[in-house]
């Protein structure tokens, strides 16, 4: 397994993935997660100015196939977001999607990507990294635990009728 910067010749291969992410968080929360029809292509172009940013994260995780050749097991996108101005952190990391195949988890390969995250937003002088958690979603929450992060807000919804 080999976690390295994404190019933007991996885009198409995490555009499936990013889908898979959609689906799996609109089935948990309709209300929150309803996405615009064929969601990972709108996702197209930002990945891949991502790739170019200095200021993102996007990871990409090689692992090999069973016929021994590299194929792209996971990903993870994260950006340098903007604080409002009356809090002393100005900027902080984000990070907004994580995910590896099926076949490879259990592996490390989560949170090795993780860590390289963490990683890379201390060498660019971030100073916090936040993300949200859907809230069916136990194993990224153990995760990100294990991982330094701890629980800071609770986010709640509710949905307004309109004739």
């Amino acid at each position: 397994m080999l976690i390295r910067p994404a190019t933007t010749a991996d885009v198409p291969a995490v555009l499936p993935m990013v889908a898979q992410i959609c689906a799996l968080h609109q089935a948990w929360d309709a209300a929150k997660y309803g996405f615009l029809p064929d969601p990972e292509q709108r996702y197209r172009g930002w990945l891949a100015r991502q790739v170019s940013d200095r200021r993102s994260v996007f990871l990409v995780a090689e692992v090999a196939a069973q016929s021994g050749q590299l194929v792209l097991g996971g990903f993870l996108i994260a950006t340098t977001e903007a604080e409002v101005p009356i809090y002393r952190i100005q900027e902080y990391g984000f990070i907004h999607d994580l995910w590896v195949e099926p076949a490879h988890r259990r592996s490390g390969i989560a949170r090795q990507m993780v860590e390289r995250a963490i990683e890379q937003f201390h060498q660019i002088g971030v100073q916090q990294i936040r993300l949200e958690v859907a809230a069916d979603n136990d194993a990224a929450r153990q995760l990100f635990r294990a991982c330094g992060f701890r629980l800071s807000a609770t986010e709640m919804l509710t949905e307004l009728e309109h004739p």
